[in-house]
């Protein structure tokens, strides 16, 4: 987090940052624990608003969008990041 910034600002900008999307209507879903010592890893939902998938190399390895029937394998059951996809796809 920047100075003064609240985590959904951190989302919006780290979004943007790390590949070049700009979202909005950002949304608090959960967290768990993450693997690193005094660590957690906190799941949000937003709306895309614009912008080209763009990987900033030095933050991510891998950023692109997926149809509904042809997604990547997926996280373990347990992980937040499964969660927020089983969640989205029930809707």
């Amino acid at each position: 987090l920047d100075f003064g910034e609240c985590l959904e600002e951190a989302v919006a900008r780290e979004v943007r940052e790390e590949t070049g999307v700009e979202v909005d209507q950002i949304r608090y879903r959960g967290s768990q624990g993450w693997p690193f010592p005094s660590q957690l890893m906190a799941g949000f939902t937003a709306e895309y608003t614009g912008g080209e998938v763009r990987v900033e190399e030095k933050e991510l390895e891998d950023a692109r969008w997926f149809d509904l029937d042809a997604l990547p394998l997926l996280p373990p059951r347990r992980s937040i990041a499964r969660w927020l996809l089983d969640h989205h796809l029930q809707a």
